[in-house]
């Protein structure tokens, strides 16, 4: 039998991609990597990857397509990202590969677009809209419902979420979201949905992650994650994973049932998925789609049939390999995400033992490098690292996450006015003037 070649798109050489290239290796698959690094460097990495553009799919679609007339043609494509999925319903479009339409992949990457779609579908909804950025955020706020949330329209992972209770805290949460928008690093995108940001009035409950892989539009539910933490604001930091979810079995049933209707509206049909969805006394409500897979360390957390991570589960599937039987390890699993509790450059953590130990405790990951500059939400977009564990129960796995989350014990020096925004924006605050000179 010859051997699959996939294409595995990544914005970066990561965490992920190297488990997704473990496990290629493992099935005996040429796993070819496509990232946007700069072209005109002579693989910097030594990993013969195709260099693309996140932001010009159809240009990088037609690389792929010479890539694979020069070296064999795709079996599969993989996606790592947001943005990599973008991209990637392009190239699958072109190369012709069943993978998600690029109108879905797009309609996922907007939330007034994903909302849009949802409402035709008949799926609850809060109140929402869209107003530029350009908008007085005085005037904006007169017209609100409260409580609400605003949110940008195309980042991800709660950045840039932020509830306001009154006129007051929206305009400061307007200013503060319209400042993240105009820093260079997103700015310089270019992309459309951030010249906007969306309003809707809060929706109350518990929120709610669901794993997806799907088949010519039918979805396999691989887990369903409970947040145990009450998420109302004012940010929307998640923290704690926990699967299986200890909701009853028809509230189960109901958020499986939600997310086949949402991604059937956005029209996504091959592929990982991932889901985040509120629940209350009135039903499910679906906060939004990924076409991709969970985000980066937390892929950990997810294991099956004696090992199998989920990144050779996506792989398998890709080149059309049957994995409906495929079934969570468990009993019960789950990851914290460790917050950033103030921003600072961080120095070091103490209890990383006293916290391993702890019983269920599989890993404690401290991703933090000395000398990073933290910033924790709503502008942020990173964690200190992360904690695993295993255990009997999900009750026993939260707790043993807990509890070790408080052994830990960070360093974080203060940073100087001057020095707070020195990369991201150039020594100026988030929309504001250039920080003062400090005083001799």
């Amino acid at each position: 039998m010859p051997q699959k070649r996939l294409l595995l798109i990544a914005a970066v050489t990561g965490y992920q991609v190297r488990v997704f290239a473990e496990a290629g290796r493992r099935l005996g698959y040429d796993i070819v990597l496509a990232t946007d690094r700069c072209h005109k460097m002579d693989d910097p990495w030594a990993d013969q990857a195709i260099p693309v553009r996140f932001h010009k799919p159809a240009y990088s679609a037609h690389l792929v397509k010479l890539a694979e007339l020069q070296g064999g043609k795709f079996d599969g494509i993989v996606a790592v990202g947001d943005k990599p999925a973008r991209v990637a319903a392009h190239i699958a479009h072109k190369i012709k590969l069943p993978w998600h339409p690029p109108e879905a992949v797009e309609a996922c990457a907007d939330k007034y677009l994903a909302r849009e779609r949802f409402r035709a579908a008949g799926l609850p909804l809060p109140t929402y809209y869209k107003i530029p950025l350009t908008d007085d955020p005085a005037a904006a706020a007169v017209q609100a419902p409260y409580p609400c949330v605003l949110k940008p329209l195309g980042l991800s992972a709660s950045r840039g979420v932020i509830r306001a209770n009154n006129p007051a805290e929206f305009s400061a949460a307007f200013q503060r979201i319209r400042a993240l928008l105009e820093t260079p690093e997103i700015a310089r995108l270019h992309e459309d949905q951030d010249r906007f940001l969306q309003v809707e009035s809060f929706i109350e409950g518990r929120e709610f992650a669901l794993e997806g892989i799907l088949s010519d539009g039918r979805l396999q539910t691989l887990a369903i994650f409970d947040k145990p933490d009450p998420l109302d604001g004012p940010y929307f930091e998640e923290t704690i994973y926990v699967t299986p979810s200890r909701q009853p079995a028809d509230v189960q049933r109901q958020l499986m049932e939600s997310t086949q209707r949402a991604v059937t509206a956005l029209g996504l049909t091959r592929g990982p998925v991932h889901a985040e969805m509120r629940y209350n006394s009135q039903g499910v409500w679906m906060l939004e789609v990924a076409a991709r897979p969970i985000g980066g360390l937390c892929a950990k957390a997810l294991t099956f049939d004696g090992g199998m991570p989920l990144e050779e589960l996506i792989l398998r599937h890709a080149v059309s390999e049957a994995v409906d039987a495929c079934r969570l390890d468990g009993p019960a699993t789950g990851v914290m995400m460790i917050p950033i509790p103030r921003e600072g450059i961080y120095e070091d953590a103490g209890g990383v033992e006293q916290a391993s130990m702890i019983p269920g405790v599989t890993e404690v990951l401290i991703t933090a490098k000395p000398g990073q500059l933290l910033t924790p939400l709503p502008e942020g977009a990173s964690y200190l690292g992360f904690i695993f564990a295993r255990g009997e129960r999900p009750e026993t796995v939260e707790r043993s996450l807990r509890d070790a989350h408080a052994k830990l014990d960070f360093r974080i020096a203060a940073t100087l006015p001057m020095f707070r925004y020195p990369l991201a924006w150039g020594g100026r605050k988030p929309g504001g003037k250039a920080a003062p000179s400090p005083k001799k």
